[in-house]
């Protein structure tokens, strides 16, 4: 499984973004893609994780209400939108994929072993 981010870039505070997530190869054996995101010195956090087959998803207590991911009909594109950006949204964003979305939600970024190269974000006033 590819993933290859897009859409990162500068945005003002209080604006919106959206990320995109190309999927290609082997998805045969994926159920949870998501993202991960990564800010300046501090450890990576899980924003937002969809599943495949039952379209459950988790969002980061951080990114409720303001972030949305989903996924388009042909299944191969996860997207995450995202508004009212804060300065602390600032982050590398990392699509990413593994086979249990239940495990995703509960281990994190830890157990997962699928990853774009990340794509930035940065919001500032």
């Amino acid at each position: 499984v590819q993933l290859v981010e897009s859409g990162g870039g500068s945005v003002q505070t209080g604006g919106s973004a959206t990320l995109s997530c190309t999927v290609s190869g082997s998805t045969g054996n994926i159920d949870g893609m998501g993202w991960v995101r990564q800010a300046p010195g501090k450890e990576r956090e899980g924003v937002s994780y969809f599943s495949l087959s039952t379209g459950m998803v988790h969002y980061a207590d951080s990114v409720k209400g303001r972030f949305t991911i989903s996924r388009d009909s042909a299944k191969t594109t996860v997207a995450l939108q995202m508004n009212s950006l804060k300065s602390e949204d600032t982050a590398v964003y990392y699509c990413v994929a593994e086979s249990s979305y239940f495990r995703m939600a509960e281990a994190g970024y830890k157990y997962i072993k699928i990853w774009g190269q990340g794509t930035l974000v940065t919001v500032s006033s």
